[in-house]
């Protein structure tokens, strides 16, 4: 079987980071990607994908970018569901980060090169 996602797109806000309760680095971004055709009104719309990037990926994502920076990710597709306080069932589906590569400069307009992460 094949899982594999590539996606290029903007980030919706800055990234933060989180640490599992074994120490482990974890970061939570949307990703804002443009479809490749114009919906009936003449526009194009935007999907927001929910990406999990683990470790040095999510440690050097909340380092070299912020929001509105555009970066390329490859991962595999995974859903999961949760019960929330209300007793609902919520599902969720997600890319979980494989490779990451920063497509923009880094913050604040400083001239950077092109960087591919992997774990």
């Amino acid at each position: 079987m094949i899982n594999q996602v590539t996606l290029v797109g903007r980030l919706t806000r800055d990234p933060d980071i989180k640490k599992t309760s074994e120490g482990t680095a974890v970061a939570n971004v949307t990703l804002a990607v443009n479809r490749h055709f114009r919906n009936h009104n003449g526009e194009i719309d935007t999907d927001f994908v929910q990406c999990t990037l683990w470790r040095k990926a999510a440690e050097n994502t909340v380092q070299y970018c912020r929001k509105g920076s555009v970066v390329g990710i490859t991962g595999r597709l995974q859903t999961r569901n949760y019960d929330n306080q209300e007793g609902r069932r919520i599902y969720v589906t997600e890319v979980v980060a494989e490779t990451v590569r920063f497509l923009s400069g880094k913050p604040h307009d400083e001239p950077k090169e092109e960087t591919t992460l992997a774990f």
